[in-house]
């Protein structure tokens, strides 16, 4: 059984390598046109190879014993003319392949890069930043050089080598087949070390983006680092893991280096054999001399192409794992997309409903157990509670971040699974504690929130958070270029341009978790008077540890252990001397 189950995965394996390279080759489908062009120069170049050493037996036999140098010379400029040709062609095919395959390389990058787009939370949570940036950077350039050899190697070599073939046995069987003596033991060998560097080479590749993974993550989180004088264990762990990725390299390159010598040896052997059977057994009397160094020469073009091929797969073997792990992600289907019957959802009038809604993260940890609450357009919720109780969780689920487990979620009577995700968020505004800021001026900020939002529109939502003020102090005011994360921005800044942007695409339902927590006392008085004037005739959902900030709010629901335990309003809770009312009380405190 052992033996039966390690053939079958061995076989699902090479299925999984032909399918991979299948959709590999697929990117060149686009460029037939300059493939064909390609071809019709490697077909010339074919010619050129089988005719050579033709020229050789000529200029020996019929010019060089003869003494006929007149002719030898013709046969020579003739050479030349044609070799001349071949190399500028060779320059021409490079030119074009090169262009193909860059071109091939963007529309892979840009199909992974446009399906993670689409892809759930969930996905990005179990898959390091660094990790997928190796796959999106670095696993697809190790593909550039696949594409580019499959078209200028497997195809011409293959044609070459088979021409050869042919021609060597129609001029001379007896030669042809010990010139072809070392193939069989080079099928031994190449199927010996495929599946060896195969796996090693996938190992190098989990090495790489553990490393990549690192860097990001370290780099994201420098300011920890430093603020615990952590440069040492951070150093040490990188050199553990670099240390890791150098051995597999090591490992999986020594595996490598057999497939030159391999080909080698097998080319001496059917060299050996081709003179030896030449001068011993046809006897030297019987060949002439030029037709020996044709040979000769064939063998020579035979094993060339042999060995381009065995470049190429050994090129093919060392990147198909970083091709697996590109497509592994195209392949990964989204949790959360829109299904076959969904409709635009209409305008929002701000009626959300939970119906006996239950979620979990992972299976058998449910994290809401049947809620259910009924909210009237323009009503202001806040939801307060414990850490890991469930409040961004009932947040997440009106955005479709994720879908519900049980029960159902409906606005304007709308089951939000049957409602386009596009629509539905268009008319949501999302404020969370770390809004993240993109590299570019504050104004290209603020306008996310709305692509076609004039200068005025994004001032006017600055000045409604007060942000404006801050903001016109700048060197550059609205055109300051902000760096990754807005580095130069305290974090009350970051999060009022962040608030900004969410009051620009005028959202008729508004969720704000814990959107002012990362705000000064002072400011959030402020922004606090612009939150009253947004939340005026809008569907609210505020998520804040400082109940200060929640007092006005229409209803307050107290989350706890995935249930609403508590509902009313702030006068109403108090009364009620019951959870809520130790919240408030201990804060105030």
């Amino acid at each position: 059984m052992a033996v039966n189950s390690f053939k079958e995965d061995e076989l699902s394996k090479d299925v999984k390598k032909s399918v991979t390279i299948k959709r590999m080759l697929s990117y060149l489908l686009p460029f037939k046109k300059e493939i064909a062009i390609v071809l019709l120069i490697m077909a010339y170049c074919v010619a050129v190879s089988i005719i050579n050493p033709l020229f050789i037996e000529a200029a020996v036999d019929k010019y060089i014993t003869k003494k006929d140098y007149t002719g030898l010379i013709k046969l020579v400029i003739v050479g030349l003319s044609i070799n001349i040709v071949w190399i500028i062609l060779v320059k021409l095919r490079m030119h074009i392949m090169a262009k193909v395959c860059n071109n091939a390389i963007k529309n892979i990058r840009s199909d992974i890069y446009d399906h993670l787009q689409l892809l759930d939370f969930k996905f990005f949570d179990s898959k390091p930043t660094g990790k997928i940036l190796s796959r999106v950077i670095a696993d697809v350039n190790s593909l550039k050089n696949v594409l580019q050899s499959f078209v200028l190697t497997l195809i011409p070599d293959g044609i070459l080598l088979i021409s050869i073939v042919v021609v060597m046995m129609i001029k001379d069987y007896r030669l042809a087949l010990p010139a072809m003596a070392g193939f069989p033991l080079l099928l031994l060998g190449i199927n010996f070390l495929e599946s060896r560097c195969h796996r090693n080479w996938a190992i190098v590749r989990k090495k790489s983006s553990n490393v990549s993974a690192y860097v990001h993550e370290t780099i994201a989180g420098i300011r920890v680092v430093k603020s615990y004088s952590a440069e040492s264990e951070v150093l040490d762990s990188f050199d553990e893991l670099i240390g890791e990725h150098k051995k597999s390299f090591l490992r999986a390159v020594r595996i490598n280096d057999f497939y030159n010598p391999c080909i080698e040896i097998c080319w001496a052997i059917s060299t050996f054999a081709m003179y030896y059977v030449g001068t011993k057994i046809v006897g030297i009397d019987k060949l002439s001399i030029g037709t020996l160094l044709a040979f000769g020469t064939y063998i020579a073009v035979f094993w060339q192409p042999i060995s381009n091929l065995g470049d190429m797969y050994n090129q093919m073997i060392t990147n198909i794992a970083g091709a697996e792990r590109i497509f592994e992600v195209i392949d990964y289907k989204p949790l959360i997309e829109d299904g076959e019957d969904v409709k635009e959802m209409p305008s929002i009038k701000g009626n959300v409903t939970f119906d006996n809604v239950s979620f979990s993260y992972e299976d058998g940890i449910p994290v809401l157990n049947n809620v259910s609450f009924n909210i009237k357009p323009g009503e202001t919720i806040a939801l307060v509670g414990p850490t890991g109780a469930g409040k961004t969780t009932i947040v997440n689920l009106i955005s479709r971040f994720y879908d519900t487990t049980g029960g159902r979620v409906l606005i304007d009577g709308n089951d939000v699974k049957d409602v386009t995700i596009e629509s539905l968020r268009s008319q949501l505004g999302i404020m969370t504690q770390d809004n993240y800021l993109f590299s570019g001026t504050i104004k290209d900020n603020i306008r996310y929130g709305k692509l076609d939002a004039t200068d005025e529109e994004i001032e006017a939502a600055a000045k409604i958070v007060h942000a404006h003020d801050f903001i016109t102090k700048l060197e550059k005011g609205y055109d300051t270029e902000l760096q990754e994360r807005g580095a130069g921005l305290s974090q009350g800044q970051k999060q009022l341009i962040a608030f900004a942007r969410t009051i620009l695409c005028n959202p008729q339902i508004l969720i704000l978790d814990e959107a002012t927590s990362s705000i000064d006392t002072k400011s959030e008085l402020m922004v606090q008077q612009g939150i009253n004037e947004i939340l005026k005739n809008r569907t609210s959902f505020v998520i804040a540890h400082r109940l200060s900030t929640i007092r006005k709010a229409d209803r307050i629901f107290v989350i706890d252990d995935g249930k609403i335990v508590e509902e009313g309003n702030h006068e109403e809770l108090m009364r009620k001397h019951g959870i809520y009312y130790n919240l408030s009380t201990a804060q105030a405190v």
